[in-house]
């Protein structure tokens, strides 16, 4: 008998097949993201599911006992309970390596697009603003090749933004993270450098870290105020991880010069928000690997991991802080025991 799994997101017909091959499942087919009680009643008889961060909390948990794997088509899980998912024991994966590519070339058309003002005077064109009155200094925007990019996260996504600083750009590049990467340092002559530092001497500061309990609002009041008057902020990575009252603080008052933002810390980001209104920002839907290749790709190396976790395997993608489940040799004994 095939293991039972439930698909609560959309997905192509090639990764519906494979997880055909392997598993009897039932998907969602309504409009939208599956709402949160929906995904509860569906998974209450399934050994996996296949979502794109739905919250998994301990009430979820209970209700679906023979659940063994979560399989989180994204590379963020901050909506997994960790440690009720621990307590379960229940595998959370998630879907690295394939879209960090994507995600920073997203990172480095924020930086030009903020730099140069490209959506700004875009509009200004379209407007029919442009005339012959018009001074070409009213025009001007920053140059990024060889100025400073300070990193705050050295994990794949920043190896990534580094190689194209630093070779196609010829930038300098300060970076943070919690331990250095001496390979990087010398393969590309980037500079380790303490946080205020970073701040102090960075043109464009680039946020791409977890959201986690020590790194929600890491972008506050004192951090905006260490920053240059003409630099530049960048935040592909989660919205919490910045407090958003500071940073329109700090580009109402000319603290900072502009910042390009895919992700808010209410998403999707309400019409009102200030940050909407200010020509200095540019603003996207959190839309870092989206194009149709990486979307793909994310969606079957989800499903991959979902086979695996139901048939009995290790998932290649377990997330880092649900590791030890693998490493217990009576892990999942009743669950497996039951088929």
């Amino acid at each position: 008998m095939k293991p039972k799994v439930y698909i609560a997101r959309p997905i192509s017909q090639e990764v519906e097949e494979y997880i055909g091959e392997h598993c009897d499942y039932r998907k969602w087919e309504g409009e939208g993201r599956i709402p949160l009680d929906i995904l509860m009643e569906e998974i209450k008889d399934v050994e996996g599911v296949l979502v794109q961060h739905a919250p998994v909390t301990d009430k979820l948990l209970e209700g679906a006992p023979n659940l063994k794997v979560i399989s989180n088509s994204a590379v963020g899980y901050d909506s997994f309970d960790l440690e009720a998912m621990k307590r379960h024991k229940v595998l959370g994966t998630h879907t690295p390596f394939v879209l960090d590519e994507t995600v920073a070339d997203l990172v480095f058309s924020l930086v030009l697009a903020t730099a140069r003002r490209v959506p700004e005077l875009n509009n200004f064109v379209k407007q029919g603003k442009w005339d012959k009155e018009t001074e070409s200094h009213d025009l001007f925007g920053i140059d990024v090749h060889h100025a400073t990019m300070g990193i705050i996260g050295m994990g794949r996504i920043g190896e990534k933004i580094v190689r194209r600083a630093r070779l196609g750009f010829e930038m300098d590049v300060l970076y943070n993270s919690r331990t250095p990467k001496p390979e990087l340092e010398e393969k590309y002559g980037i500079v380790y450098s303490e946080l205020e530092t970073l701040l102090e001497k960075s043109d464009f500061v680039v946020l791409i870290v977890p959201l986690t309990p020590e790194t929600h609002h890491l972008m506050g009041e004192k951090q905006f105020e260490k920053m240059k008057n003409s630099a530049i902020f960048i935040n592909c990575a989660r919205g919490a991880v910045v407090d958003e009252r500071a940073l329109i603080q700090a580009l109402e008052t000319g603290q900072i010069r502009g910042a390009g933002l895919d992700v808010f810390e209410q998403e999707p980001v309400s019409p009102d928000n200030p940050l909407l209104q200010m020509e200095q920002v540019v603003a996207l839907p959190h839309i870092g690997s989206a194009t149709e290749k990486t979307r793909a790709a994310m969606a079957m190396k989800a499903a991959e991991n979902l086979v695996a976790g139901v048939t009995g395997k290790n998932p290649p993608d377990v997330v880092k802080e649900l590791q030890e489940l693998l490493e217990d040799p009576h892990r999942f004994s009743e669950k497996f025991n039951s088929k």
